[in-house]
């Protein structure tokens, strides 16, 4: 059954986190642990609100994983998720206004309509040869 919100797990690890279209709750919301690189919430405000204008200090960060967020802007598509062995854990189905946030493991997606998505993830960006194809349940 799907929920507003899901964390997947492979025993102790989070492979991923889930906010479906349909979740809304007022105020500043964070899914992350407050160790993750890429820290994940959502924003819920009145008309009249304010956040007050602010910069954000240079902080030096050592990042060892690239985690990445995926926001589903129109279409269908299956991600699959995989533990840090890559063995194939279980799949989400994920539509627009979907938003999922790739932690650990590895991944796979199967494209079930014409979908649009937007990629977020930390940088610099290093190349393709920053990834290790692994052997997937995707048809290829």
């Amino acid at each position: 059954m799907k929920t507003e919100i899901e964390t997947i797990k492979n025993k102790e690890d989070i492979l991923a986190i889930v906010i479906y279209s349909d979740y809304h709750k007022e105020g500043t919301n964070f899914f992350t642990p407050a160790d993750f690189s890429q820290q994940l919430a959502f924003i819920s405000r009145k008309k009249g609100d304010t956040i007050g204008a602010h910069t954000h200090k240079i902080i030096k960060r050592d990042i060892h994983l690239t985690q990445e967020v995926l926001l589903i802007k129109s279409g269908r598509v299956k991600v699959n998720l995989y533990d840090t062995n890559e063995q194939y854990i279980d799949s989400r189905e994920l539509a627009s206004g979907d938003v999922i946030l790739l932690a650990s493991g590895g991944h796979g997606f199967e494209f079930l309509e014409e979908t649009q998505m937007v990629e977020i993830k930390q940088g610099p960006y290093v190349s393709d040869d920053s990834k290790v194809k692994i052997k997937g349940i995707e048809a290829v």
